[in-house]
This record gives C-alpha cells, sequence and structure tokens, in this order.
C-alpha cells in the first residue's frame, strides 16, 4: 500500500502543483505522517538511477521557515533558488539526497508570497503557529528519524549505509539524530557551534561589540529568562522551549556520544562558531577520540564566503559547492 501510495505522489505532483512540481527541478516529491502532521520531502538522485538501490543522504538545513522551492521571476521552472545550499549533482552520484521541509510551511512558492528574506509567514505577518509549536530541537530529531524509517523501507534505499549532515541550526538536529539513531553510519557537522546556540549568540554578539555597546549584557539577561522558564512557548519565532533545547544539552554532548566517523567543517571567521569548535577539538584531543576529522576553511565566513581585509563579505565567491565536494571525498576516503 505504501509503495502505491509513493508511485501515485511521483506521478501526480502536476495535478497537486498545477504547472510546477518538483518534478520540474530534479526532485522527486514523497510524503509521511509524524504525529498527524504531513512531512514534506524532497529526493534528489541521478538522473535515470532514481530507483536504484543507494544509501540515503540526508541534509538537514538551517534555521527559518523558508519552502524548499523558491520560485522568483517569470521564468519560475527555471528561476528558483537552489533546494540544497551545494550543487546535489556531486553526491547525488553516489546517494539519495534527501532534505526535510519545515513543518507547517508550504513546499514550494514564489517570492510574492515571502518575505523579503524568503520566510513564510501568516496574514498577521507572524510566522504561524503551527510552525513555531514544532520548532524544537526535539521534534526535528523524532521527526527525521520517522522519515528516516520510511525511507528505509523503500526498495531504492540502501540499509546498510545512511549520512547525516547538517549545517547551522540543522548541525544540532543531525548531531543529536546521529547520537540517537544507530542506523547512522557517518555525521557532517557544518557550521555549528558545539557550545549551543546561546553561545554563538554570546560569540557573534562580542564579535560585533563597540566601547559604546554592552550587548552582551542582554544575552546574559535573555538567558536567565530562559532558564527560569525552559518550557514556555509564548512567542512568534524561537520560543524559550526552543532557545533551550537547542542551548542546552549542548550539541557537544551528542558528539561525545558518538563512536561513527564524523566531519566537522567550518570557517575560520564563522564567529558564531569557531571558538567551540576549537574547545571541542581540543577535548577530543585530551580523551583521545580519533573517530572526528577536523576541516577548516580559512578566512571563510558561516557560509563559507571568503571575508576581506575590510571585514567585508565577498559574496561573489562561493565555496558551498568546493565543500560538498570535501563532504564527498571525505566519505569516500576511508572517512579519516
Amino acid at each position: 500500500m505504501r509503495s502505491t501510495f509513493i508511485v501515485l505522489l511521483f506521478f501526480c505532483q502536476l495535478m497537486v502543483y498545477g504547472q510546477h512540481a518538483p518534478a520540474d527541478y530534479g526532485y522527486r516529491h514523497l510524503q509521511t505522517i509524524y504525529r498527524g502532521d504531513t512531512v514534506e520531502i524532497l529526493v534528489r538522485s541521478k538522473k535515470g538511477e532514481e530507483l536504484q538501490r543507494k544509501p540515503v543522504f540526508l541534509f538537514c538545513q538551517g534555521s527559518l521557515p523558508i519552502p524548499l522551492l523558491v520560485r522568483y521571476g517569470p521564468d519560475e521552472q527555471k528561476s528558483s533558488y537552489p533546494v540544497f545550499v551545494f550543487n546535489p549533482d556531486s553526491l547525488s552520484r553516489e546517494y539519495h539526497l534527501v532534505i526535510v521541509g519545515k513543518p507547517s510551511i508550504p513546499l514550494m512558492a514564489h517570492t510574492d508570497q515571502l518575505r523579503p528574506d524568503l520566510t513564510y509567514a501568516d496574514s498577521s505577518g507572524n510566522f504561524s503557529r503551527e510552525y513555531v509549536e514544532r520548532n524544537l530541537l526535539d521534534y526535528y530529531v523524532k521527526r527525521n528519524i520517522a522519515v528516516l524509517e520510511f525511507l528505509r523501507k523503500q526498495s531504492w534505499v540502501k540499509r546498510d549505509q545512511l549520512v547525516v549532515a547538517g549545517h547551522s541550526e540543522g548541525s544540532a538536529v543531525a548531531a543529536k539524530l546521529a547520537s540517537d539513531y544507530p542506523a547512522v553510519t557517518a555525521l557532517i557537522y557544518s557550521g555549528g557551534n558545539p557550545l549551543g546556540r546561546m553561545m554563538s549568540l554570546l560569540s557573534r554578539t562580542r564579535a560585533a561589540q563597540n566601547d559604546t555597546a554592552q550587548l552582551d549584557q542582554g544575552i546574559f539577561q535573555y538567558w536567565q529568562n530562559v532558564t527560569a522558564a525552559p518550557g514556555n512557548m509564548d512567542g512568534t519565532g524561537d520560543t524559550f522551549k526552543s532557545m533551550y533545547q537547542f542551548s542546552y544539552p549542548p550539541p557537544m554532548d551528542y558528539l561525545k556520544k558518538i563512536r561513527i566517523p564524523v566531519l566537522i567543517t567550518f570557517g575560520t571567521k564563522d564567529y558564531g562558531a569557531v571558538n567551540g569548535i576549537d574547545y571541542f577539538r581540543m577535548e577530543m584531543i585530551r580523551l583521545k577520540k580519533d573517530n572526528f576529522t577536523f576541516r577548516e576553511y580559512s578566512n571563510t565566513e558561516h557560509n563559507f564566503f571568503p571575508v576581506k581585509e575590510s571585514g567585508e563579505v565577498d559574496y561573489d565567491r562561493f565555496n558551498w559547492d568546493k565543500v560538498a565536494e570535501d563532504w564527498r571525498a571525505w566519505l569516500n576516503n576511508g572517512r579519516r
């Protein structure tokens, strides 16, 4: 029954999305149900090898309620922002690349339907309550495990390999998932702070601070408020509960438990991550844990764009494809 459901989804996408469908952009669209929620899944495979048995490479994206497929301009079929932050063609030669949509957010949208930062808001201009209530580390991890369980039942998925990667917020999701789900065979932790989200906020604030701005005091007061009510779900963005879960326990605690190969990638000018990664690396040396590989990208920021001497980010030099190719090389070369 479930296989029939997938086939129907694959061939009936045009009926759902009108003249535009994920297939127009080279993606298979699957759905499953988690806790009564419809979960949107996109799969990128090498053309012609969609049903060939390969391992899954699950990419856990970063923060904010952004649709997976964002169209722009009049020629929408050709004009869309990339689903993955990198060109998926290299990794899709050997894996079925998988990405899961944000909860209660449309799978596809045109920029006319979104805010300037490409986030999806309700009629009041705020993030929907359905999204806010699910924007939690625990929800993402358990939902993604349910997705992996669903995928691992498909005939085109190899069960003896499973790669999980995550960038920024997604790195924390990936780390906890890998520590909780024994089927994961390799983890890629990218652009995350092993000390947690609050330490990332503090590090970025200190990097931007000048003599007249004591912004760090606001960070400490905010954390005091969060820890006083760690289950509070008020708000229209990151609730106290969300901030607490992404901060404590810190991802370092999940990473320490992992025995599989782990690749950690980061930019040396990523002030929200580099200090935490350096500390974690020192700890792994002290503990004599040799399953971690650290790959730094000198003079690049959070998304691997170079930083000029002036401090400005050089957005003309895109390095994400190189990072993804380094991931593939690490996976293929003994993961060391």
